[in-house]
């Protein structure tokens, strides 16, 4: 009986917990959602009733307004490209961790890991010196050259774990018949690697994408600024156009939220398997 009630208990927790967590991340963005699609007096009069026509004006006048398609371009450019370049690097990083012993390897690992620990806001200053001393303020390659240090733990993270799961026998077997290291990564290694690598790819790509400190400190033209950064003039923009406001964010954030709900599978596993060494 003791164990019925504290199981009972337990299912009863974890099913509060559920349930607050997925109203308090989802109900905020269906509200948005739901108000992107009604007229500027139905979201003054009632902003918690649903519409009572269909209307896509806001998105029309945020489009009109804000010129999003351009910036939408220069977001996607940047948070690709910051990608590709993350992703290559590091997992060939996290490669040379898995399967070569070198003196100081645990401590380098320890030191990249704990790079995630450095609040963002301390980087700062540095950053926006580099940056300016290389002459690349306000421009994409600047940006992507910072975006593209960002995943780099997490990163090193799921393809060291993942590597370390896969039998070392291939490796040697390939070095056998001549295999160059390289040809090792590309050939055996990556493709082998391809659900943790998809994932770091994908977690990359969404933290690049709703990045907006660093683009607001290292761009200044409007041919330059990502689409978060213009979330952040859009009070100055649309005045009281609620309905523009909330389309434009909705632009925003639905293709980072269809992303990760497309493939959140794959990323949980991959999140699961790199956390086990083989």
């Amino acid at each position: 009986m003791k164990r019925s009630v504290s199981s009972v208990l337990y299912v009863g927790i974890a099913y509060f917990v559920f349930i607050f967590v997925l109203v308090i991340s989802v109900i905020p963005f269906i509200w948005i959602l739901i108000s992107s699609f009604k007229t500027n007096r139905e979201i003054l009069s009632s902003a918690f009733t649903l519409p009572s026509k269909i209307t896509f004006d806001g998105y029309r006048i945020a489009l009109q307004m804000a010129n999003i398609p351009m910036r939408f371009l220069t977001s996607l450019t940047v948070a690709v490209f910051a990608t590709l370049i993350s992703v290559i690097i590091y997992s060939m990083a996290a490669y040379v961790l898995a399967r070569f012993n070198f003196k100081l390897k645990n401590f380098i690992y320890g030191l990249l890991i704990c790079s995630m620990l450095i609040p963002a806001n301390s980087m700062l200053q540095p950053i926006y010196t580099i940056v300016k001393t290389l002459g690349l303020y306000d421009t994409k390659g600047g940006l992507i050259l910072v975006y593209s240090g960002f995943g780099m733990a997490l990163t090193l993270f799921l393809l060291k774990g993942f590597f370390q799961t896969i039998p070392r026998e291939l490796d040697e077997a390939a070095l056998i018949d001549g295999a160059g290291f390289m040809s090792v990564f590309f050939r055996i290694m990556l493709p082998l690697s391809k659900p943790a690598f998809v994932s770091a790819a994908i977690l990359i790509f969404i933290t690049c994408w709703n990045e907006l400190l660093y683009a607001l400190m290292l761009t200044s033209t409007e041919a330059n600024r990502t689409l978060p950064l213009t979330m952040k003039y859009f009070t100055n923009m649309f005045s009281f156009n609620y309905q523009a406001m909330f389309a434009a964010l909705v632009m925003c954030i639905a293709p980072t939220v269809l992303i990760y709900v497309l493939l959140q599978e794959q990323i949980m596993e991959s999140m699961v398997a790199g956390s086990v060494k083989g």
